[in-house]
């Protein structure tokens, strides 16, 4: 057994840059313990349980509170009931959804007679989970296929969404290319319609989104990435010569991508986050939208770890989104910029494949970083102009293996 509790210095200074702002104080009580030694113990901690993660704030549950759809889960079937209309004596069954990341846990809820819906409870000190509802009714009034809102109740972070269904894009992943590219043209159709959307007509006040692309915050994505991906997860060092040559190399990718108009971007347009019902597609897990560079998006999805596409493949999407945005740049300047927001977008990717295997307990990310780490190695070779960050993607690729 351990012999002493760890600092939680380390955890609140890790969320503090994963989100600025997102702690604004701690309080730190007399916490609790209780052996398992016996079922009577075991009895005291299912009962003492609840008080001691609540908390003495605003009494805020745990997202993962909810998971078991039996026990604790009260305040949810209460919220359900009130969204429904439900009386007491209906039956409403929750199942866990695997979609939950962030701080949000999602369930399908079932009751007798009805469609199913999708229950999501969310940490609220997490800023951008706050932000879904709103952005989920702009997209609508905007003509962007999201799930509807049924119920919300941000002061205690719940809320109640249409079920759009089990199938999303990756689930496509080994069907024929046949039958995958209409899926990602139409997607890419949606994106087209977001990317358009004209800034100076957004909704300033009643839509909150993540402040927008920076050099901060692309500083930020790379830092995250050398962090835990590079020294962590594949026990890669640099010289300071090394260092300071792929600082210049960025600083000059990230000049690059912000000298393109911001515009509104998902910011995770991944092919989990694209559900696909009856044919169509349906953008969810949005709330990091924000304003930034079209490319990043494209990257996001034309250079998903989770999905295999081909090369030629890939050009006929980007193409097929090329053809239809009205771009004032050449084919090769377009390629270019999507080149580089790619590699900046898999920096991301591959700091956060790190940091939730390595920081959050879920090995299973870290299967993906061979794949994630020979698209960067792909993005670096064609772009020609990332030597310094080509070497270091495949030292890392060397570290971990196949």
């Amino acid at each position: 057994m351990r012999d002493k509790v760890e600092s939680v210095v380390p955890v609140f200074v890790e969320m503090i840059r994963e989100v600025p702002g997102s702690v604004g104080s701690v309080i730190i009580d007399e916490g609790g313990w209780e052996d398992i030694g016996d079922p009577v113990a075991y009895g005291r901690i299912k009962a003492s349980g609840p008080r001691l993660c609540y908390g003495r704030g605003e009494g805020e549950q745990p997202a993962s509170a909810d998971r078991s759809g039996s026990g604790g889960d009260g305040e949810a079937r209460a919220f359900i009931r009130t969204v429904l209309g439900l009386s007491a004596d209906v039956d409403i069954s929750l199942v866990p959804v695997g979609r939950g990341g962030s701080n949000r846990d999602y369930f399908r809820v079932a009751t007798p007679g009805r469609d199913s819906l999708l229950f999501m409870r969310y940490g609220r000190s997490r800023e951008e989970n706050n932000y879904y509802a709103e952005i989920a009714g702009f997209l609508r009034e905007i003509g962007i296929a999201v799930p509807s809102i049924l119920g919300h109740a941000p002061d205690r972070g719940l809320l109640a969404m249409e079920d759009l269904g089990a199938e999303d894009l990756f689930s496509f992943r080994d069907a024929p290319w046949d039958l995958r590219r209409p899926f990602y043209e139409k997607t890419l159709e949606v994106v087209l319609k977001l990317h358009a959307f004209p800034s100076e007509l957004f909704p300033a006040v009643g839509v909150r989104l993540m402040s927008g692309f920076s050099r901060e915050l692309y500083k930020w994505e790379r830092d995250y990435f050398r962090e835990h991906c590079v020294m962590k997860a594949c026990d890669v060092r640099l010289t300071k010569g090394e260092e300071e040559a792929l600082e210049r190399e960025l600083e000059i990718l990230v000049r690059r991508l912000l000298e393109t108009p911001p515009i509104l971007v998902h910011r995770d347009l991944q092919s989990q986050n694209v559900m696909i019902r009856k044919g169509e597609p349906f953008l969810i897990d949005f709330q990091g939208m924000r304003f930034g560079s079209p490319f990043y998006d494209l990257g996001s999805l034309l250079y998903d770890p989770y999905v295999d596409l081909r090369e030629e493949e890939r050009e006929i999407l980007l193409r097929y989104y090329f053809d239809r945005s009205r771009s004032a740049s050449s084919w090769e300047e377009f390629s270019e910029l999507f080149l580089l927001a790619s590699a900046q977008r898999l920096m991301q990717v591959l700091g956060a494949f790190g940091f939730l295997g390595l920081e959050r307990g879920k090995p299973h990310f870290l299967a993906h970083l061979p794949t994630a780490l020979d698209r960067l190695i792909n993005v670096t070779r064609r772009a020609g102009t990332l030597p310094q960050l080509h070497a270091l993607a495949r030292r890392c690729r060397a570290s971990v293996g196949t």
